[in-house]
């Protein structure tokens, strides 16, 4: 029996825009997504958090657009992003059903967003001082390449940011910060394209074409604002380092903590 629909096209379009702005920062856009829905009073729908999940592959693909030479032309980097997805794959494999359970909690993304906001200072401040011996992607080992995509199954929790799970690590390896950055665009693309399709296979077929249509306008808006995001993303760190994220996330889980969740 279909979903009670109640998404709208504008529905789509804000929470488009919000995915596609927040997906490559460490801030967490599923953590956003879940927030912006309850701010919208969008009820909790097996639909919505398809709908949550899906359009995250909209915004992976921009990473794709800009980065598919590396995937394409660079065997060894191809498998080092297959193996950091490796057990990101048969996590979400064996705890897919937590999952969609946990999507549905705006409280534990507030929780994630505050532990995973501290942690983002401590470990930048740590990180601060220490060389930086792997300088592009390609300098990344297999072992490196594995342990980052290992840390990046915890991401699977709503607010945790699969970038900030990504970026961390790799900083406190020695991975430059653009270096790092670029590779999470790369694993990305595996990471949410399984996530998506394996989401969409299990359960497309409780789903009209007019909640497909809605989908659609998401999924378009959050790759054309992504494509931005990445270019100023990459503009930023050549600057700054993440302690902004770090006080942002502390800031916004403490703003919605507050206003009683």
């Amino acid at each position: 029996m279909p979903v009670r629909f109640t998404m709208t096209f504008l529905h789509a379009l804000i929470l488009g825009i919000v995915e596609g702005i927040t997906e490559f920062l460490p801030v967490s856009s599923t953590g956003h997504l879940i927030l912006t829905s309850h701010l919208m009073g969008l009820p909790e729908s097996d639909f919505l958090k398809t709908f949550q999940i899906a359009i995250q592959l909209g915004a992976i693909l921009a990473a794709l657009a800009l980065y598919w030479r590396s995937l394409v032309l660079d065997p060894r980097t191809l498998a080092k992003t297959l193996l950091a997805f490796l057990p990101t794959a048969v996590a979400g494999f064996l705890a897919y059903k937590l999952v969609k359970i946990l999507l549905g909690s705006p409280m534990v993304v507030v929780w994630s967003l505050l532990v995973g906001g501290i942690l983002l200072i401590v470990l930048e401040k740590a990180h601060r001082g220490r060389p930086e011996t792997r300088r592009e992607v390609s300098d990344i080992s297999f072992c490196q390449a594995f342990l980052i995509g290992l840390i990046q199954s915890v991401s699977m929790i709503p607010g945790v940011s699969r970038s900030a799970a990504t970026i961390l690590p790799g900083l406190l390896m020695g991975i430059s910060r653009k270096a790092i950055v670029e590779f999470s665009f790369l694993l990305a693309v595996p990471t949410m394209a399984a996530a998506t399709g394996y989401d969409l296979l299990k359960n497309y077929q409780q789903y009209s074409v007019e909640q497909f249509d809605v989908l659609a306008v998401g999924f378009i808006v959050s790759f054309v604002m992504a494509l931005f995001a990445i270019k100023a993303l990459l503009g930023y760190i050549r600057r700054h380092t993440f302690v902004a994220f770090g006080i942002y996330r502390i800031g916004l889980a403490i703003a919605f903590a507050l206003w009683g969740l």
